[in-house]
């Protein structure tokens, strides 16, 4: 069940951590990695470990996103080839 949920949320959301789908969802975040990780075996989403450094601590996750899908280039000038 949850991961059908989890599944929605990553697609109207895009690119997440595992943490902010947790807290989004109200859900435990080891209840979310365990989805996300029955996902990726599936094939349903592509995943990477991630370690981000909040308040100088670091503090290690998943990432996640729809698998095929590529986010949107960023905005403004681009170097010319």
């Amino acid at each position: 069940m949850d991961a059908k949920l989890i599944l929605q949320h990553l697609k109207k959301h895009g690119q997440l951590a595992d943490w902010e789908i947790a807290s989004a969802m109200n859900l435990t975040v080891a209840s979310v990695r365990e989805c996300l990780s029955k996902l990726s075996a599936k094939g349903d989403v592509s995943q990477c470990t991630v370690i981000r450094f909040l308040d100088g601590k670091p503090i290690e996750g998943m990432l996640c996103r729809i698998a095929g899908t590529i986010p949107p280039k960023a905005p403004g000038r681009k170097p010319n080839a």
